[in-house]
């Protein structure tokens, strides 16, 4: 994507202090986008935006904004979404990339577990796309872009809450696309497997941020780099959904579509092997 084409674009970044978050916005600020950025800790976005600041010539580009953000608290969205429009007035490019996964049994996650998960991975999302959408329809433009786990296309076991989640939000973007298609609106999926490096480093056991991969092994995962470069190629081409995936995963896809029960027959035979199972991230 060249420089004109987020130059003085308002670009809001739902989670700024994750890898990947960090990577768009070094991007887009470079850029000469109109960044908003959004987190759940003021200190670490103050952090981000002097380093934002330091790195790049100020007469080039513009200050970041920045909005406390966190899906949890559902209460607070409504004065989110205000603030972001108070910031600019207008929105062009919103990339939704919070996320949040769980990992284990079915009958030992808990339904309060269940519900944080909706919220962050789901409701949330859909919250603020719901409250920010009017003043993309008044413009007649705009593009929103969803950071979604190849898990919105394919479940695995241990997984139950967050496919389901990744599946929703899915389905709901997909769905918005053609309802807003009419006013010049894109709407664009990114179904990625795990992203690796240094955000794999900080992985807590219960939930992480970053998402995973049908295998283990590191070479199968998206660094952040490739996943925001590829983020950058979809707002140019306008393309509606990608899935960023090595060969494994992607062949799992079409194996689900094309082979069902024997995909839930491998699926129910890797449950035995539990040890292998739940050392895979998706």
């Amino acid at each position: 994507m060249s420089k004109t084409t987020v130059r003085n674009k308002v670009v809001v970044i739902t989670d700024a202090l994750s890898g990947l978050g960090n990577e768009c916005a070094k991007i887009f600020h470079k850029d000469g986008a109109r960044l908003i950025l959004c987190g759940k800790s003021w200190e670490r976005l103050e952090s981000l935006s002097e380093k934002l600041s330091v790195d790049c010539d100020p007469t080039l580009t513009y200050p970041t904004k920045l909005v406390l953000l966190d899906f949890r608290d559902m209460e607070s969205l409504p004065d989110v979404i205000a603030e972001v429009m108070e910031c600019y007035g207008c929105l062009d490019v919103l990339i939704i990339n919070s996320s949040m996964k769980v990992k284990g049994p079915v009958q030992d996650t808990s339904l309060e577990l269940d519900h944080a998960v909706m919220d962050i991975n789901y409701f949330g999302p859909i919250t603020l796309a719901k409250g920010l959408l009017p003043s993309m329809i008044s413009r007649r433009g705009g593009h929103i872009l969803l950071v979604n786990s190849i898990q919105g296309k394919l479940a695995l076991p241990f997984r139950t809450t967050y496919a389901a989640s990744k599946h929703a939000v899915q389905a709901f973007f997909d769905c918005l696309r053609a309802e807003v298609q009419e006013y010049g609106i894109y709407v664009s999926t990114i179904n990625h497997t795990f992203i690796s490096g240094p955000l794999r480093a900080k992985k807590d056991p219960a939930t992480e941020s970053s998402s995973s991969a049908l295998s283990p092994s590191q070479y199968l995962g998206i660094s952040p780099e490739e996943m925001a470069s590829e983020i950058v190629k979809t707002l140019s081409s306008k393309k509606k959904e990608v899935v960023l995936a090595r060969v494994l995963s992607k062949a799992a896809i079409y194996a689900r579509a094309l082979f069902p029960n024997l995909v839930f027959s491998v699926t129910a035979a890797g449950v035995k092997c539990k040890a292998a199972v739940l050392d895979q991230d998706l």
